[in-house]
C-alpha cells in the first residue's frame, strides 16, 4: 500500500485514517486473490471462445457436406468470441464495484468513523486536477477514479468503471450505523 505526497498534504488524520481503513480493508477481504481468480477465469473465457471461433471454422478436421450447419456455427463463434470476452469483462469490472463497496463498510467498521472516508472522497473528488499518470490499466489502483470530468455519467460508461460513483459511495457511508 502506497499513500502519496498530494493525500498526505490535502487530507486531515481522520480522513487520511479513513482511506487507509479502506485499503486495508482490501487486503482483510482478500480483494487482490479474488481479483485474481476473477482475471484467470476472464482469461479462460476468451481462450475458450478463441478455442470454439477456430474450430468452427475448421469444422474439427470434417467438413459438413450439407454446408449451411457449418456456416452457421462459424457465425455463432464469430458472435462467441466477440462477446463472451466482453461480458467476462462487464463481470469483472462489476465485482470491483461491488468490492470497493464492500472496503468502504468494512473500513469504517475498522475506524468507527465512516465520515472520515466519507469526507476524504468528498475532498479527492472535489480536487479538479486530473491525474497526468493515470490510465485505464492503473484505474483500479486508486481510491477514486483518476480521471477527474473525463469521464462521462451515461450508463454505457458506468458498466466500464472500476470504481462506482463517489456519490453513492458517500451516501452509503452516511447511511452505515456504527
Amino acid at each position: 500500500m502506497a499513500v502519496t505526497r498530494g493525500l498526505l498534504n490535502k487530507l486531515e488524520r481522520v480522513e487520511l485514517e479513513g482511506v487507509i481503513a479502506h485499503e486495508l480493508s482490501h487486503i482483510g477481504n482478500k480483494d487482490m486473490l479474488l481479483q485474481t481468480i476473477v482475471v484467470i477465469l476472464v482469461g479462460i473465457v476468451a481462450l475458450l471462445s478463441n478455442f470454439f471461433l477456430r474450430l468452427s471454422f475448421w469444422g474439427g478436421g470434417r467438413r459438413n457436406s450439407k454446408g449451411s450447419g457449418g456456416s452457421l456455427l462459424a457465425i455463432l463463434g464469430i458472435i462467441a468470441a466477440i462477446l463472451a470476452p466482453i461480458a467476462a469483462t462487464l463481470i469483472q469490472l462489476a465485482i470491483s464495484r461491488k468490492r470497493e463497496f464492500l472496503a468502504d463498510a468494512s473500513g469504517a467498521l475498522l475506524t468507527r468513523y465512516p465520515e472520515g472516508l466519507a469526507l476524504a472522497l468528498e475532498k479527492i473528488s472535489a480536487d479538479p486536477n486530473p491525474l497526468k499518470v493515470a490510465n485505464n490499466s492503473t484505474a483500479h489502483l486508486f481510491i477514486a477514479s483518476p480521471f477527474r470530468g473525463r469521464q462521462a455519467k451515461s450508463w454505457f460508461t458506468k458498466l466500464f468503471m472500476t470504481h462506482p460513483p463517489i456519490e453513492k459511495r458517500i451516501k452509503a457511508l452516511r447511511q452505515l450505523k456504527i
